[in-house]
């Protein structure tokens, strides 16, 4: 059967194993998108047809429809129990106690990162938590002090990276080391590319930062080798995972990875600007307890910002102001959770736990190879038509790329096709001046968004090269 059809893209739904996934999420229709009131409109179309086709949980993932039903769970608590919601085990909710949200969450969310349950902490925001683990992990001497990243980390990476340096005494032009892509006309960074560079800054090198995969060209690094690598240059290695976590299967413990950091509003749903997560290799997390001169306990552990959720539950309200840091990283941990920020996280985790990342990861793989596919089809329609109007620049290796592919457009044609495909309801992100990022979700996406989008793509194409030779710029 000929795949540029929607009766393949069906054949290839129908097939798939994961597919009832997709009832499990409020994907916005095309109506939702264009009104500016949150009135619901009284009837819509049976089946998919009215639905907007969404790739773009690479920048805000779709509502789960627990997410709603917890919530409510939540304000009743609250208005119910008031402060005794901390403490109180309520029976007819799927909601741990205010007290153990955090933790409730750990044992999915370890099976999402791959890692034990003492390495990880539901905290705080991204950046926040690059922060809070660099302030413990960048520990600038003499001899090492630099700082390795990619010359096109998301900004606020670089912001962190570099305040980082400026509070501990460091010139950024000397100690912020930018990978730089080998050729100017792609943004790939092969791996022997990124080894050298460790290799040149190795004896200067205290701590190296890469994101697990790229923002812009949706590259996905072998994480487990630039770990090795630089820890046998002694370099300490951290991770941003903001999109991989919930993407791509990952081992960091057995990585050996010594921390990383997340966020859980792309792939794993947990609306905008939602809690963040970090991981702590548990040999960073370790806490000897002994008496001192006084016979008061003191505590050996990696130093950190220290914060009274960090110290031990039978010392947080104590008030004694003694610090008792919790082994693993929850003792990295800095203010009470947000328990409607957890709530969130609760609802998406319930969703995860009915599948596995290495399921996920295949369906992944064939949905990015069907939109791969498609692309490179209409390139070559009508002899070559839309050519040179684009090019993938994610990887062509899957084993490089999570679930997206970033498109380079022909300059001048983004407004164009954006509009276009904002008028016909698909959803997806521009990098602007030229790059569209498509990114199907494999949790709810499917064969047949992509299939629609492709077809969107041909016409908003055509669509801009019209009107760019209309205005003379042809």
């Amino acid at each position: 059967m000929e795949i540029f059809t929607a009766e393949y893209a069906k054949q290839q739904d129908e097939q798939c194993s994961l597919r009832h996934l997709r009832d499990q999420f409020v994907i916005p229709t095309k109506g939702d998108l264009k009104r500016t009131t949150l009135a619901v409109k009284e009837s819509k179309l049976d089946g998919d047809d009215d639905l907007s086709t969404y790739l773009c949980g690479n920048s805000l993932g779709v509502q789960p429809k627990l997410t709603r039903k917890y919530f409510e769970q939540y304000l009743n608590t609250w208005a119910t129990k008031g402060v005794y919601g901390h403490f109180t085990p309520i029976e007819d909710s799927n909601l741990a106690q205010w007290l153990n949200v955090d933790e409730d969450l750990i044992p999915d969310m370890a099976k999402v990162i791959g890692a034990k349950n003492s390495e990880v902490a539901v905290m705080q925001s991204l950046t926040a938590n690059l922060h809070v683990m660099m302030s413990s992990f960048y520990t600038p001497t003499k001899d090492r002090f630099k700082i390795i990243l990619e010359s096109k980390a998301f900004p606020s990476d670089h912001f962190a990276v570099e305040s980082q340096l400026r509070l501990h005494g460091q010139d950024p032009v000397n100690a912020m080391v930018l990978i730089e892509p080998p050729s100017e006309d792609s943004p790939y960074l092969p791996i022997e590319h990124i080894l050298s560079i460790i290799d040149q800054h190795a004896p200067e090198t205290a701590l190296l930062l890469l994101p697990g995969i790229q923002f812009y060209s949706g590259q996905y690094f072998d994480m487990k080798r630039i770990t090795a690598h630089a820890h046998s240059k002694g370099i300490i290695v951290g991770w941003d995972l903001a999109h991989a976590a919930g993407n791509v299967p990952m081992d960091l413990h057995g990585w050996d990875v010594d921390f990383a950091c997340w966020c859980t509003y792309k792939y794993l749903n947990c609306g905008p600007g939602s809690i963040g997560g970090c991981f702590v290799h548990e040999k960073h997390g370790q806490v000897t307890e002994k008496t001192g001169a006084n016979g008061e306990p003191e505590f050996e552990y990696r130093n950190r910002l220290a914060g009274w959720w960090g110290s031990s539950k039978d010392s947080r309200f104590v008030m004694n102001n003694k610090f008792h840091p919790m082994p693993g990283a929850l003792g990295y941990q800095i203010s009470n959770t947000s328990t409607a920020d957890t709530t969130a996280v609760r609802a998406s985790l319930d969703v995860y736990k009915q599948t596995t990342m290495s399921q996920l990861r295949e369906k992944s793989l064939k949905l990015t190879k069907y939109l791969e596919d498609l692309l490179d089809l209409l390139a070559k329609e009508n002899n070559g038509e839309f050519a040179n109007d684009f090019k993938i620049i994610t990887p062509r290796n899957p084993e490089e790329r999570g679930a997206q592919l970033s498109v380079l457009l022909s300059p001048g044609l983004l407004d164009s096709i954006m509009h276009t495909l904002e008028e016909e309801g698909v959803v997806l992100d521009e990098r602007k001046p030229d790059v569209i990022r498509v990114a199907p979700a494999p949790l709810y996406n499917n064969h047949s968004d992509v299939y629609k989008f492709t077809t969107v793509f041909r016409q908003a194409l055509r669509t801009a090269k019209t009107s760019k030779g209309n205005n003379g710029h042809a």
